[in-house]
């Protein structure tokens, strides 16, 4: 028990993967010859990282009981018990007084953030999760504020089209997750997450299809936004889009063909095209913007 190994896996470092949204300001902002604003944003990203495993900790706490009926989730560390409850609480409560300890060295408005991040995600995790449709908006309101984190926080002006193009992919992935656990679940769906009772396939795949429509449509007007072209001095972001399409269509075939979607972090890492399709966004994007 509290092997090293499991206390990691309690962390859940796969997920620092979504954290990445907090560089979003320093790519779009023109500041990666910054040096002091690149140091920032990194330790923003280390906070948050910090901080959401402290999350993560707090709700396994809180789910154990049901992660043992989830076919994955059952081999969590606290479901499966190779970590103590006591390890893990002092685990959650130093990450996080150290990921709000580096938010105040950053500025007061990232300390702010963070606390609202994690009040929210508490929240979350001891009552808004089983409230439909709310359980979605704060999964995407959490990418939100990591874009905040990285903009506003470190003295970043945010983009709105990229705030709304965020929004919208996270409500994607977040009606995706939802999607993929009716189906992994099937009838012990409602036993392991109370909140499924409300959603349906068809319900959850007409609010896939429009958020997917959206993050496709906001991008691409970002891209042809005139103050995007002014910032960028260029037209031709544009020429971006179809790989953002190709990885969303292969989303959402991995969520009906393939079973996947449950874990997002997983599946973007996993799936070569989608693998693929964002390094060639990445590349082409520098490019053309630098």
């Amino acid at each position: 028990m509290n092997h090293p190994r499991a206390l990691l896996h309690l962390m859940r470092p796969h997920q620092w993967l979504k954290n990445s949204f907090v560089f979003v300001g320093v790519f779009f902002g023109h500041a990666w010859n910054n040096l002091t604003l690149v140091i920032l944003t990194i330790v923003m990203a280390v906070a948050f990282s910090l901080l959401s495993s402290a999350i993560y900790i707090i709700n396994d706490l809180s789910d154990r009981e049901s992660d043992r009926n989830h076919p994955i989730k059952r081999h969590r560390p606290l479901a499966a018990g190779t970590v103590s409850i006591g390890i893990a609480i002092g685990l959650a409560a130093v990450l996080l007084v150290v990921s709000l300890g580096l938010g105040l060295w950053v500025s007061q408005a990232a300390l702010l953030i963070l606390l609202g991040y994690a009040f929210m995600n508490l929240a979350y995790s001891f009552r808004l999760k089983h409230v439909v449709l709310l359980d979605v908006f704060i999964i995407a309101a959490g990418f939100l504020l990591r874009i905040l984190a990285g903009t506003v926080g470190v003295g970043i002006p945010p983009s709105q089209w990229l705030v709304l193009c965020s929004l919208m992919l996270t409500l994607f992935l977040g009606f995706a997750k939802r999607r993929a656990e009716i189906m992994t679940l099937q009838e012990g769906s409602v036993e392991h997450r109370r909140v499924l009772v409300y959603y349906s396939p068809i319900l959850l795949d007409k609010m896939i299809t429009v958020t997917a429509a959206c993050v496709l449509m906001s991008y691409g007007l970002y891209t042809m936004s005139p103050e995007t072209i002014r910032i960028h001095q260029t037209e031709n972001l544009i020429y971006t889009l179809p790989l953002v399409m190709y990885a969303i269509f292969r989303y959402i075939f991995l969520l009906h063909h393939r079973g996947k979607g449950g874990e997002p972090s997983r599946d973007l890492m996993r799936d070569p095209h989608i693998l693929i399709s964002v390094a060639g966004w990445v590349v082409l994007t520098f490019w053309l913007i630098y």
